[in-house]
């Protein structure tokens, strides 16, 4: 069992960045791949990016590519969102997502553990 705790979300004006934090608990964390979803009011659970359990494949939706990094520490059980460039459309709720497999996709399916998620709000 993981448990994921996110956070680091908060206010912030268009052009902007913040960083997310996802700490999970356990001593498995580099056998998951980690993932970020995100969820913007009246619409459904899109996905952001993906990180292989040792870092070295990751992937991003087109709508943060370029703008968005994803990282982890394994040891610090962390796992990391850098956004920059920051636009209102990126404002929802960002959850962080652990899968039971070294590498994982796009889907929620994918992915077996949830954290509770941390609002980005952006504002123009």
């Amino acid at each position: 069992q993981v448990q994921l705790v996110e956070s680091g979300g908060g206010l912030v004006q268009a052009g902007g960045s913040l960083r997310l934090f996802c700490v999970a608990s356990g001593r498995t964390f580099n056998s998951y791949a980690m993932g970020w979803f995100r969820q913007a009011p009246g619409k459904d659970l899109e996905f952001v990016s993906v990180i292989s359990w040792n870092g070295g494949n990751t992937y991003y939706a087109d709508s943060v590519k370029g703008r968005f990094t994803i990282s982890r520490d394994n040891a610090n059980n962390t796992m990391y969102l850098q956004m920059s460039s920051l636009k209102p459309e990126d404002t929802a709720v960002y959850y962080c997502a652990a899968a039971r497999s070294l590498y994982s996709g796009s889907s929620r399916n994918d992915y077996d553990y949830w954290g509770q998620g941390t609002q980005v709000t952006v504002s123009s």
